[in-house]
C-alpha cells in the first residue's frame, strides 16, 4: 500500500517525549478523562461553526478537521507514531440553494434531495403545473400505465411522494416531457430528512423539489377544479469529483506483522457539525492515541484510522481496504469500529456476529458490563466503516450507542452539536475501547487469523465491486454537466 506523508521530517516537528512506563489496560483506562474528550469535541464543533456549519467531505470544514488531527498525531506525536495521509477522489454533491414559488408568486417551503439535478440559473424553471393520479397502493406515478394520457411536455409535474423510489417517478416524468417535478409529501407537516436519488441516476432525472402535503393537496384540488397554475423551481446544485483523505497513524513500537486497527470517520453530513456522528468516535481515538504515546512495551502495533467520506458511502475505508495487499490484510489481526459512541440516550451495543468477532468484542462487553451498563451484542449492518474489514475476513467489533430517536434525535441534523452528547457514555465507551486495544497490543492469544476460505460470503471481491461502482459514477460525472451555476463551481 502506498501512502503520502503530509509533512516532511515528522520527527523534527514532534515535541520531545520519551515513553518510560509500560503499557497496561489499567493505565490507558485511567488516562481517559471526560474533560479531554470535551476539549476535542469543542474544537470539532468550532471548526464546523467556522466553516458553514459542517465538516463534510469536499467542504472546508473537513479540510480543517484533517489539519486538527494532523497537528496532534503528526506534529506533537511524531516521536511515537508514524502518520500518513492517504488521498482519494470521490463524487461530491451539494444543493447550494433551492426555492419554489407558488401560483401567486409566494415562497413555498421546499427541501432538496441528494444528487438533485440543477435547473437553469438564475431563473430556474417556470412552467404550468400538471397533476398526476394518486395511487397509495402501487405508488403514485411509479409505473408507465399511470402516466397514460398525461402530456407533461414543457410542464412541471405535481406528484405525490411514497411507495416506490423517487427516482422512478422522475424518470417517468422526464420520459413524458416534464421539465421538472414538484413532489408533495405523503405525510402531514414539513418534509425532513436526506433522501437520495442515487449517484447512479445523475444525468437521467429532471430537477425536483419536495413540498408539504398540505401545499400539494391544495394545488391538486385547484387543478382538479379547472384552474391553470404556474410554479417556479430553482435548484442550484453541484456534482463533481473532489479529493479527500484518510489519516493513518500507528505506534512505532510493536510487531508490524500484528496490527490492531481502530477506526472512526472524520467527516460529518452537510446538515451539521456531526459532534456525535462521528465526532464522538474521532475524539475517542484521538484521546486513546494521546494515552498510548506515553507507554512502551507494545508487542503488537496499534494503528488509528480517521476515515474520509464515510457519509458519502464508506468511501475512505473501502478505498483503504481495496488497496491492501493480501499480506497487508493478513497483518491486521483485529479491527475496532467506533461510530457514534456518545448518543444522548444511549444503548450500549457491541458489534459481534461470530465467535471470531467476540474474541475482541468480549473485552468491550465485559468492561461495560462491569460498569453496570445494559450492554448487548449486536449484529453488523452495512452502514459503517467495518464493512471493508468484514469483507476481507478480518475479525472485527466495535461500539455503537444508537442513531435516530430516541437514542439520538439529532442524527444527521444541525442540532448534532455539543448539546447532543452524553458525556458519561462517550467516556465509558472510550475507556472500554482503550482497554481492548491495550490488551490486544500486549497479547493476541485467542485471536484467529483472517478468514480467507471460499465459503466466506464477504470477500475482497465485494470491496472491489463497490469501488468499481463508485468509479463508474465518477466517469459519468466527468462527462456530465456539473452544475447549473455560472463561473466558479466551488462552494
Amino acid at each position: 500500500m502506498r501512502f503520502w506523508n503530509n509533512l516532511a521530517c515528522t520527527g523534527l516537528l514532534a515535541t520531545a517525549a520519551v515513553a518510560t512506563d509500560l503499557l497496561t489496560p489499567d493505565a490507558v483506562e485511567r488516562d481517559i478523562e471526560e474533560k479531554n474528550l470535551q476539549n476535542v469535541l469543542w474544537n470539532l464543533n468550532h471548526i464546523a461553526n467556522d466553516n458553514g456549519g459542517n465538516r463534510a467531505f469536499g467542504l472546508p470544514g473537513y479540510n480543517a478537521s484533517i489539519d486538527f488531527i494532523l497537528e496532534r498525531v503528526q506534529t506533537r506525536f511524531g516521536n511515537e507514531f508514524d502518520t500518513y495521509v492517504q488521498p482519494f477522489t470521490h463524487l461530491f454533491e451539494s444543493t447550494r440553494s433551492i426555492s419554489v414559488k407558488g401560483p401567486e408568486g409566494e415562497d413555498v417551503y421546499v427541501i432538496t434531495l441528494q444528487y438533485n439535478t440543477a435547473t437553469p440559473l438564475p431563473g430556474g424553471i417556470t412552467a404550468e403545473l400538471i397533476d398526476t393520479p394518486v395511487d397509495d397502493v402501487r405508488g403514485s406515478a411509479c409505473f408507465p400505465d399511470q402516466w397514460e394520457n398525461i402530456d407533461a411536455t414543457g410542464k412541471i409535474a405535481l406528484v405525490r411522494r411514497g411507495i416506490c423510489a423517487i427516482a422512478d417517478k422522475l424518470k417517468l416524468a422526464k420520459a413524458h416531457g416534464a421539465l421538472a417535478v414538484i413532489l408533495y409529501n405523503n405525510l402531514p407537516g414539513k418534509p425532513i430528512g436526506s433522501a437520495t436519488l442515487s449517484a447512479d441516476n445523475i444525468g437521467l432525472l429532471v430537477p425536483v423539489g419536495v413540498i408539504t402535503q398540505e401545499e400539494g393537496t391544495a394545488w391538486k384540488a385547484r387543478l382538479a377544479a379547472g384552474e391553470t397554475l404556474t410554479a417556479t423551481l430553482v435548484v442550484d446544485s453541484v456534482n463533481e469529483n473532489r479529493e479527500s483523505w484518510n489519516i493513518i497513524s500507528e505506534t512505532k513500537e510493536g510487531d508490524p506483522n500484528n496490527v490492531i486497527l481502530l477506526g472512526a470517520h472524520l467527516d460529518s453530513v452537510q446538515a451539521g457539525a456531526g459532534v456525535n456522528d462521528d465526532g464522538s468516535g474521532t475524539a475517542g481515538l484521538l484521546e486513546l492515541a494521546t494515552s498510548f504515546r506515553k507507554y512502551k512495551g507494545f508487542k503488537n502495533k496499534v494503528r488509528f484510522a480517521w476515515w474520509g467520506a464515510e457519509e458519502s458511502g464508506l468511501i475512505g475505508s473501502l478505498y483503504y481496504g481495496q488497496h491492501l495487499s493480501e499480506e497487508e490484510a493478513d497483518r491486521i489481526r483485529f479491527y475496532f469500529n467506533y461510530d457514534m459512541i456518545g448518543s444522548k440516550q444511549p444503548i450500549y451495543a457491541v458489534y459481534a456476529d461470530t465467535d471470531a468477532h467476540k474474541t475482541g468484542g468480549s473485552i468491550l462487553f465485559d468492561y461495560l458490563q462491569s460498569k453496570g451498563k445494559p450492554v448487548e451484542y449486536g449484529g453488523f449492518g452495512s452502514s459503517s466503516d467495518y464493512v471493508a474489514f468484514l469483507e476481507l475476513g478480518i475479525p472485527s467489533s466495535g461500539l455503537f450507542t444508537g442513531a435516530g430517536a430516541p437514542e439520538d434525535a439529532c442524527y444527521h441534523q444541525a442540532c448534532d452539536n455539543l448539546d447532543n452528547i452524553n458525556w458519561e457514555a462517550i467516556t465509558v465507551n472510550t475507556k472500554a475501547a482503550g482497554r481492548a486495544a491495550a490488551q490486544l497490543a500486549l497479547s493476541l492469544d485467542g485471536i484467529p487469523p483472517r478468514e480467507k476460505s471460499s465459503l466466506n460470503p464477504s470477500s475482497r471481491r465485494a470491496v472491489q465491486r463497490q469501488l468499481n461502482r463508485a468509479a463508474q459514477i465518477t466517469k459519468v460525472i466527468d462527462k456530465s454537466h456539473k452544475c447549473g451555476g455560472l463561473g466558479d463551481n466551488t462552494i
